[in-house]
């Protein structure tokens, strides 16, 4: 008996495909196509398990669901990270999927990060709260809320509102009980090192480190280079105790041209190394004022203003300092003393002859005259660290402390500069170098008599001249050191950058 199909001719809507070849019936009924069939049946696994236990009607559309169910989940996953994308903040749609028991099913499809927790098998219960009445039960099986076992199944629970970073385990889902004195204990050490994590964070993130910037300072610079004032920032070439130096190569600005060569002074915005240096700037009537009105962070800003400032002045009577290109908040720039990427030594690491030697010397003395006499300045920290030899000559640095003689404490600090560099030259062999009080004389002009006990006599002169120049002021409200004129006015009227 053979299968007969259609005469294409007789094909009411046109040509139709070839017909199959035909095939007996004994063909149809072999075991080989059999077993075909079979294991082509065998490609639904999950339907074949339950037909092969079940024939109820009910069953099989529960597993046709549950099928159906399974491939909406997975359209919802692929719909959800197509959403999402690489986006940092996602949208889940947790609660639009199905839940059903296949998740516990093996299938690699289903090891995504998918959280139900409506039915969390593992999330703590909460605790048995009393009424407001603040007890339940009656009789002998009364229970207050002072009770040891509800108290204890409380903290636990009051773990869950500790923060982030303080791991508390997986007690939650537990039935333990922790007593008021543990639970108090386990909170104090938490807010402790809450304390000390923001403390850390804050000095990592506002401080700046040995050749290292805090973020702020970072983004600082790196304004500095968009806006093409810098081409690049080199790296770093010196660091102090206030400090920290970078090389850079200058770019252009509109006002005035930039070096070739530039540093920036990055002030440390570390407060501890400003606490014991407050002396130098809250009793400089230039910024006395405004010394009061800041907190310390900004005070470090004032630093870096009071050195540009200084800077100025010494620039106008022609002193060799560096010049000043920009100042943007704690980061000073300023001209390059050096040549090709090299700074110009320290006078202290520099080897020179007698006859340079002795030249330097006196170099020194006219640059403390004039600074003294011409600018109105002490430099207050001079010394062979913070002069350099440049082209045959000595550079004065680092002049942020730099205060006028009018200052509580300033013939002082002249008194140690004078010090300073007269100790440095009779070391390096200048038998011309000054004594100290010759020196001071020299440059103050004051004049004070040597006595017997040098030193002694010589200091108590200068804090008497201190405090009747404290005093005169007190009367007058000016600030006035009344040497070098009779009247008591300013040997020098305050310059206009002030």
């Amino acid at each position: 008996m053979c299968l007969w199909a259609w005469p294409p001719s007789d094909i009411p809507w046109g040509s139709a495909a070839p017909a199959a070849p035909a095939c007996s019936l004994a063909d149809v009924m072999s075991e080989q196509l059999a077993t075909q069939l079979d294991e082509e049946n065998n490609a639904f696994p999950a339907l074949t398990e339950y037909a092969s236990e079940t024939t109820s009607d009910l069953m099989l559309a529960k597993m046709l669901q549950m099928q159906f169910d399974r491939e909406f989940d997975d359209q919802l996953r692929r719909e959800e990270k197509k959403f999402n994308g690489e986006s940092k903040v996602s949208i889940s749609f947790e609660n639009y999927r199905m839940v059903h028991p296949y998740e516990d099913s093996d299938s690699s499809e289903d090891e995504v990060d998918w959280q139900d927790t409506r039915h969390d098998p593992y999330k703590a219960d909460k605790p048995q709260t009393t009424p407001r009445r603040g007890f339940t039960g009656k009789g002998k099986n009364i229970t207050t809320k002072h009770d040891a076992e509800t108290c204890g199944r409380k903290n636990t629970a009051r773990m869950d509102n500790f923060a982030p970073e303080v791991h508390v385990g997986d007690g939650l889902g537990m039935d333990l009980k922790l007593s008021n004195q543990v639970f108090n204990s386990l909170k104090q050490h938490c807010y402790s090192e809450q304390r000390r994590s923001a403390r850390l964070h804050e000095k990592k993130e506002h401080s700046t480190a040995e050749q290292a910037v805090d973020p702020r300072t970072r983004l600082l610079m790196y304004k500095m280079v968009n806006a093409g004032v810098l081409e690049n920032i080199n790296g770093c070439i010196s660091t102090g105790k206030e400090s920290v130096v970078f090389h850079a190569d200058g770019g252009s600005l509109e006002e005035q041209p930039v070096p070739d060569e530039v540093v920036l002074k990055v002030f440390k915005t570390t407060l501890n190394e400003f606490k014991n240096r407050d002396r130098y700037i809250k009793d400089d009537y230039r910024f006395k004022e405004r010394f009061s009105k800041l907190n310390p962070r900004k005070v470090i800003r004032l630093w870096a203003e009071k050195e540009m400032h200084n800077l100025a002045r010494m620039k106008k009577a022609e002193i060799p300092c560096p010049e000043v290109v920009l100042l943007k908040k704690h980061i000073l720039v300023m001209s390059f003393i050096g040549k090709d990427h090299v700074p110009a030594p320290k006078l202290k690491d520099v080897v020179l002859n007698s006859e340079d030697m002795k030249n330097a010397f006196y170099q020194v003395l006219h640059l403390m005259q004039l600074m003294y006499q011409e600018c109105n300045l002490v430099h207050a920290d001079l010394s062979e660290y913070n002069m350099l030899w440049h082209e045959g000559k000595v550079w004065l640095i680092d002049v942020s402390q730099s205060i006028e003689p009018t200052h509580p404490h300033g013939l002082e600090f002249l008194f140690r500069d004078c010090r300073n560099v007269s100790t440095f030259f009779q070391k390096r062999g200048v038998s011309e170098a000054m004594s100290v009080y010759e020196l001071f004389n020299a440059v103050s002009g004051l004049n004070i008599p040597v006595g017997a006990e040098e030193e002694a006599e010589f200091m108590a002169e200068i804090v008497a001249l201190e405090k009747r120049n404290e005093d005169h002021v007190q009367k007058r409200g000016k600030k006035t050191f009344p040497v070098t004129c009779e009247d008591g006015d300013p040997p020098l009227k305050p310059d206009a950058d002030d």
